[in-house]
């Protein structure tokens, strides 16, 4: 493997490049919720409130709704059936407070309807976490024993598992948004333009995805360029 320098490594560029897409995806979706967050909904629902409708109307009676600290912590815990709205979402009878809580109710129907890429996404969580927790390490070990390339190509692998999860994330997003702005339409929860407003939230929060994916596949690229030709670095 060629030797770039102790203070020189061109490969760094793709680690820049998947941070500078995080950041300018993490402004966005900040922007985007902050100037919508200040729009009320002709309606008045707030977030929980919307949640609960939606539930209701699709005839899902198991699923609660919560509430959670922090800021855009809003999740749905398939395991415990609940949604959990965030200090933001659920008291807000914002535009980006009830897109977002529909976005979770979307998540909702993916997981009753059987949606197979949540599935997927669901059965990958354990082999995610090993590779997100210790792929880099396992890379490192193998450098630190003299460059054991079986250690570093383990380390590739299991890390790859963790890219492969920020994939299969994104057409689960994709879908949970598109489920979100259909029934908010159709409910008569949003209407006129507050439902293409309601759009640009859940577009803007779709980019962070697709920005984390990014980031990890450039990430994979470059240990593959440093580590994977099966030479040990001079």
């Amino acid at each position: 493997m060629p030797y770039y320098g102790y203070y020189y490594d061109p490969t760094y560029a793709l680690v820049l490049i998947g941070a500078v897409l995080s950041i300018l995806a993490s402004a966005k979706v900040n922007s985007t919720y902050r100037k919508f967050s200040r729009v009320r909904s002709m309606t008045g629902m707030t977030g929980a409130q919307a949640a609960e409708r939606i539930l209701y109307q699709a005839g899902i009676r198991d699923v609660r709704v919560e509430h959670v600290r922090g800021s855009l912590t809003d999740h749905y815990d398939p395991s415990s059936k609940v949604i959990r709205l965030s200090d933001d979402t659920y008291n807000s009878p914002s535009v980006a407070a009830v897109g977002v809580a529909a976005h979770e109710c979307g998540h909702v129907l993916q997981h009753h309807e059987g949606y197979v890429p949540l599935k997927i996404r669901t059965a990958l969580v354990p082999a995610a976490n090993i590779g997100s927790t210790l792929g880099i390490p396992l890379i490192l070990i193998g450098i630190l024993l003299g460059a054991s390339q079986v250690l570093i190509s383990v380390g590739i692998w299991v890390f790859a598992l963790a890219v492969l999860f920020q994939l299969v994330t994104l057409p689960v997003e994709f879908d949970a948004s598109r489920r979100a702005v259909r029934i908010l339409d159709s409910q008569g929860i949003l209407t006129g333009t507050e439902v293409g407003q309601c759009r640009k939230v859940l577009h803007a929060a779709a980019l962070t995805y697709v920005a984390a994916a990014a980031a990890s596949i450039l990430q994979l690229l470059r240990l593959v360029m440093l580590f994977g030709g099966g030479r040990r670095r001079d």
